[in-house]
């Protein structure tokens, strides 16, 4: 039998699978939900690794491991906390069985809160959770409602602040001298404001239909570009200067690729598409959310040649 014919048939047979059977529907959904925070918590992992060596800390493994530990809680959360603009943005995910993501994220979160408590950080790993969670449902008094969702611009504050706090936080926990922390603080919060505003233009349509004014919903594409372009230009001179100064750690590398692949990304993925093609989410993928994981990995090479 022909490859071709019999590697189709295949195909024809898992996708009618997975149209057809529920229970393979929803492990699939499932797995889906349960993986896809993985790369981002793993990323926010080596965020804490670079802000330890921009400070010039030691970096501390276990803290960084429970630092992404508590990252894959509340980005998983925020994904199984299903809301209106979910059911567009993220189909994938439609039918999986919410309670297992809810039991994986709380056993997450409780061995991060553990280990960040023999550090003294316990506190820093509730400020995301709290936040994430006002941000996706909010909390109801009678009349009065706190929601994070929904005004212009709010996620991505509360994005960029919320893990900058934390990223900063973790590392700096130590640190005798605030300005350093403060610069690093700045720099990553800035740097995950502007990455969230990327993911935001995938999203255009649901956050539409839900009526959560993003800044590409309410600016427009253009608007919104030249807007995070000047904050990955200043937050990057503002740590240049710094390293210069000798306020941070000398990591030019650190500096250099960041501003190179944050320019890349702010230009390559900051226009709306009826339907994104697979390997273009794999590519926005690796450029935004594997940025730490290059810069760790680049570094390392360049200290093996150096040394």
């Amino acid at each position: 039998m022909n490859s071709n014919i019999f590697l189709g048939s295949f195909e024809k047979v898992l996708r009618h699978r997975k149209t057809n059977v529920p229970e393979f529907g929803e492990q699939n959904a499932t797995l889906e939900l349960l993986k896809s925070s993985v790369l981002v918590a793993f990323s926010g992992a080596l965020r804490i690794h670079l802000a330890f060596l921009l400070l010039h800390i030691t970096s501390s493994l276990l803290t960084c491991f429970a630092g992404g530990l508590v990252i894959y809680t509340v980005y998983t959360l925020d994904r199984a906390l299903e809301s209106a603009e979910d059911s567009v943005n993220r189909k994938e995910l439609n039918g999986s069985k919410r309670e297992v993501a809810l039991a994986v994220s709380l056993l997450a979160f409780v061995i991060g809160v553990f280990i960040l408590a023999k550090e003294g950080l316990c506190a820093l790993a509730f400020l995301p959770f709290i936040t994430g969670y006002l941000y996706s449902k909010g909390i109801n008094f009678g009349k009065f409602s706190l929601k994070l969702k929904g005004g212009l611009g709010v996620k991505n504050l509360v994005v960029g602040a919320t893990w900058g706090i934390f990223i900063a936080g973790l590392a700096g926990g130590s640190s005798t001298h605030m300005l350093p922390v403060i610069l690093v603080f700045a720099f990553f919060g800035i740097k995950l404001f502007i990455n969230s505003a990327i993911y935001d233009f995938k999203d255009v349509k649901g956050d539409t239909l839900a009526g959560i004014r993003t800044l590409p919903v309410a600016l427009g594409e253009q608007n919104t570009r030249n807007l995070l372009i000047t904050l990955h230009l200043t937050s990057h001179m503002v740590l240049g200067v710094a390293l210069i100064q000798g306020l941070v750690a000398f990591e030019p590398l650190i500096l250099l690729y960041s501003f190179v692949c944050g320019l890349m990304c702010i230009e390559n993925y900051t226009r709306t598409e009826e339907e994104e093609l697979p390997f273009r989410k794999l590519e926005r993928t690796f450029m935004v959310d594997g940025e730490s994981t290059s810069i760790v990995g680049l570094r390392a090479v360049a200290g093996a040649f150096l040394a």
